[in-house]
């Protein structure tokens, strides 16, 4: 979409020109808007035509049966997908009583902006009727941060150029028709109106509409207020019934005047809250942002989003495309969580349908990474969440023979939803992958309470699951068995490595949260032979190693494996998942996606530097990115092994992952992870930034197709502002107490009054490694 000529290059915003329908269902997942709690889809303003109506809410879902040609024991009962809830973008216009559809007559001018600093989604055009009258109309569209549960529009007709009756007509509306579904798995399972009618309500300006779920029983209500600014004989009605509530304005406008409708819409929903309980929460909410106002609104909106750049910026002179792109990511990522409040992260954000809005392990290996950097209060809100489907995940644990808790693969509740076992269930490295995301978090914030409060729980359980999933051979080794690493494309393998590094990591930060919390420890039931077994199963974990090859092995065996014969592979074959069976790809030589190479970067300490490099090199060969959660891994480690521009490649893959729409799936929702990974491929891979322990490390270079990269990080209360010159590397505090750090192996000390200037040192040349045929990722020009 960006190399669309409709799409213009703005480091601040993201413009189109023009309707281009054949991008529609695009355009709205880039277009859309959320504040963690509210999803709104970039749908127009009329309704049609649209690509994937979509409104939500984060936790909103109905239930469908999971069916199997064969029942097995453990298998989940059902699944859990989000749904389309009421809808409260929907303005329709009658111009002289035909409808104001883009479609028909003649659009003369159209544009949209979505403002990267002032959060909004503003639109304009010009449409002539099949009849020959001409409007103007303009449209401001936010999803508040300020006030979770509101979201607004300002929306305004100007008669052009000769006298026009308008209708307008405000509505929510439930049961949308949804297009069929793609037959994709990575695309969503429509279900076709899950919400039935408890409550409709319209009076005066304001609407309301209460509906349960059939299955989850979950209540959903909505509610809208609006205010009327037009000639003195505008007029207003309003009626509702089950599924549609609709205020209609109607205006004689004269040349040059305008009728200007403001809308507020509430959202609540629960699982346990009375119909006049959830009535009066929405009624609430809209009562407030009525005594906001609109003006005060957007005010609030710009302050914090100020606040946000303020402390999360990037800036990247030398690649526009690179410098909209990743600010566009940090946006969507603060968006996905920003007030989320006890709910997930799911892989789309509230964006679409894709995954059926369902969370996955990339929320905490490469979303809460960033935010817990950028916006840490977000990461601390989804690990809650985490704790708090521990009771799911301790059941789950029980169900599948083991002690501690089982996160799930994927879910909308914290109950495991995935219908697959061998890429899904199996995968285990989730319990690992949420308790890295919980120390990183503790390290770089201090927060001493959370750590108390959620961390230690976290911590002992998830270390509970890998002292029973694993077992000691004869010779005192611990091995974990039978498990999928991050690479699907190698499922039920043993001692995956990944798995098996992240676990002992797991093992050990546990022994210390118990050490350091001994009352909590002592509250969770925790042993001194407990911490005993966890810490010897830690030392003695086993890494698989070829040393023929002079490589670690992705997994045991997996070196030995027939490596796939990539030549004979058409480029229209990718992704393999979908044109191959699995057991072929179970029993060669392919790599879906960063697994070894994701190991290195988050366990890096553990690998020598020519083992990287070796390392990097053979599973580069291998690797086919058929998953967008790649390209910024192959980023980080490429910078850190010294292939810059390779890593600079990967670089651009990753950020712009949904601009340019890489993997034909952008209208289902945009890759949150991947965008948060453009972020990481910049501050991880170029900065070379990494925690340890309470420290944030550098080691930074710069591509050369880049003059300058700057970036900022909070840590424990601070606000530090990272500069890369082709030349030197300038820390600088921007606020806190003086701040320890290392570059490139020398402690430094910077405070707001001294920001050291420290040379810029190149990575050693190497040979570049090759990727396999025709996977090679594009250059950047």
């Amino acid at each position: 979409m960006i190399t669309h000529p409709a799409y213009t290059v703005d480091p601040w915003s993201l413009h189109e020109r023009g309707l281009q329908l054949d991008m529609l269902a695009q355009s709205e997942s880039v277009f859309a808007l959320s504040n963690g709690h509210i999803g709104w889809r970039g749908n127009l303003d009329e309704g049609e035509p649209h690509g994937l109506p979509g409104s939500y809410l984060n936790g909103v879902h109905e239930l469908r049966p999971l069916p199997y040609a064969e029942a097995g024991y453990g298998y989940p009962e059902s699944g859990q997908s989000v749904i389309n809830v009421t809808n409260g973008k929907i303005i329709r216009l009658l111009v002289d009583d035909e409808p104001f559809d883009l479609r028909y007559g003649t659009l003369r001018s159209h544009e949209r902006t979505l403002d990267l600093r002032s959060g909004l989604l503003h639109r304009v055009c010009e449409w002539t009727s099949p009849s020959g009258r001409t409007v103007r109309v303009r449209s401001t569209r936010l999803v508040a941060f300020s006030e979770r549960a509101i979201a607004a529009i300002r929306f305004e007709v100007e008669a052009v150029d000769a006298e026009v009756r308008l209708v307008v007509q405000s509505e929510l509306v439930a049961n949308e028709a949804l297009p069929q579904g793609s037959g994709d798995p990575r695309a969503t399972s429509a279900i076709t109106a899950p919400l039935v009618a408890e409550e409709d309500f319209a009076a005066g300006m304001r609407l309301r509409l209460v509906h349960t779920t059939e299955r989850s029983r979950l209540r959903v209500a909505a509610a809208a207020d609006h205010l009327v600014e037009g000639p003195a004989e505008t007029q207003t009605s309003s009626e509702s019934d089950a599924d549609v509530s609709r205020l209609t304005v109607t205006s004689q406008v004269a040349p040059g005047q305008s009728l200007r409708l403001t809308k507020f819409v509430s959202y609540g929903w629960s699982a346990e809250r009375s119909l006049p309980s959830v009535r009066d929460q929405v009624d609430a909410a809209l009562a407030g942002a009525r005594s906001t106002g609109w003006e005060q609104l957007l005010a609030q909106q710009r302050s914090y989003l100020d606040d946000f750049w303020e402390h999360a910026d990037v800036e990247v002179d030398g690649d526009p495309q690179i410098q909209q792109a990743v600010r566009f990511g940090l946006f969507h990522a603060l968006q996905a969580g920003a007030r989320g409040e006890g709910r997930a992260i799911p892989a789309k954000g509230l964006t679409g349908s894709g995954y059926d809005g369902h969370c996955f392990w990339d929320t905490e290996a490469f979303v809460l990474p960033v935010l817990t950097y950028t916006h840490p209060e977000a990461v601390a809100d989804v690990l809650r969440w985490r704790q708090n489907t521990l009771p799911a995940a301790r059941d789950r644990a029980l169900q599948l023979g083991l002690r501690g808790a089982t996160f799930p693969w994927r879910t909308v509740t914290g109950s495991e939803c995935s219908a697959y076992w061998p890429a899904g269930t199996a995968a285990f490295h989730i319990n690992a992958d949420v308790a890295d995301a919980v120390t990183t978090y503790v390290s770089a914030t201090g927060d001493e309470d959370f750590a108390r409060d959620t961390g230690v729980e976290i911590l002992v359980e998830t270390a509970r699951l890998w002292s029973s999933l694993g077992q000691t051979d004869a010779d005192g080794t611990f091995h974990i068995d039978g498990v999928t690493g991050p690479d699907e494309y190698s499922a039920l393998v043993d001692d995956n490595v990944f798995t098996n590094l992240m676990a002992r990591s797991n093992l050990r930060t546990a022994v210390a949260a118990v050490q350091r919390y001994p009352e909590q420890a002592a509250a969770l039931g925790v042993s001194a032979e407990e911490t005993t077994a966890w810490r010897l199963a830690a030392d003695r974990t086993h890494i698989p190693y070829n040393a023929d090859l002079d490589v670690h092995e992705q997994h045991a065996g997996f070196t030995r494996h027939e490596k796939w014969d990539f030549a004979e592979t058409r480029a229209d074959q990718y992704p393999l998942l979908l044109h191959y069976p699995y057991f072929d790809l179970y029993r060669k030589q392919v790599v879906k996606q960063a697994d070894l190479v994701l190991a290195m970067y988050k366990c890096g300490d553990l690998f020598s530097d020519q083992e990287k490099r070796r390392n990097f090199a053979y599973y580069e060969a291998l690797t086919v990115r058929d998953s967008s959660l790649s390209a910024c891994c192959q980023a980080i480690m490429a910078a850190e092994v010294g292939h810059v521009d390779l890593a600079y490649a990967y670089l651009g893959e990753a950020a712009l992952m949904d601009l340019d729409d890489l993997e034909n799936n952008t209208r289902d929702g945009l890759h949150i992870a991947s965008l948060a990974g453009s972020w990481l491929a910049l501050v991880a891979g170029f900065g070379g930034m990494r925690q340890k322990g309470a420290t944030l490390t550098f080691a930074p270079r710069l591509p050369g197709q880049l003059s300058r990269l700057a970036f900022k990080v909070q840590t424990r209360g601070r606000c530090l502002r990272v500069e890369i010159d082709s030349s030197a590397v300038t820390y600088t505090l921007t606020s806190g107490e003086p701040l320890g750090i290392v570059h490139d192996g020398t402690q430094l000390t910077v405070s707001t009054t001294r920001s050291p200037r420290m040379p810029l040192v190149a990575p050693a040349p190497e040979p570049a490694p090759e990727q396999p045929e025709g996977r090679r990722p594009a250059q950047r020009p």
